[in-house]
């Protein structure tokens, strides 16, 4: 098999993790893409390892071993981004990520009672600074 399949198809694999991640709201679609983006660096890894070995006498497999790194990491990854979503869910009761940008920005211009300052109220807060 030549080397273009699985570089095309890891190149396909990625482009659609990558639009994934710049397109979604939510955030385990998000982790999700990040997984798709991460198995076609695998593929390529395996591929490119699989083609090296071919051409040169001494096989040392690193592309495959860089490979298991990869899925370590990846499991990792999403065990602890699993559980940060999940905490976050609760403390906010949503995972859109537009969602929780907005509310965590909306947190600094709060007053001391929880109730967002007015324009004439921030203008003196302000001035009190």
């Amino acid at each position: 098999m030549h080397l273009a399949y699985p570089a095309v198809l890891s190149a396909l694999l990625f482009c659609t993790g990558l639009y994934g991640v710049l397109a979604r709201r939510n955030a385990i679609l998000v982790l999700m893409s990040v997984e798709l983006m991460l198995n076609a660096v695998n593929l390529n890894l395996v591929a490119f390892d699989v083609w090296l070995s071919k051409a040169a006498q001494d096989t040392l497999h690193s592309g495959q071993a860089l490979t298991l790194f990869t899925i370590a990491i990846a499991a990792a990854e999403i065990g602890i981004g699993l559980a940060i979503v999940l905490a976050v869910y609760r403390n906010r009761g949503t995972s859109d990520i537009d969602k929780l940008r907005d509310s965590a920005e909306g947190h600094e211009s709060d007053g001391p009672d929880g109730n967002a300052l007015t324009a004439e109220e921030t203008g003196k807060a302000e001035a009190a600074a």
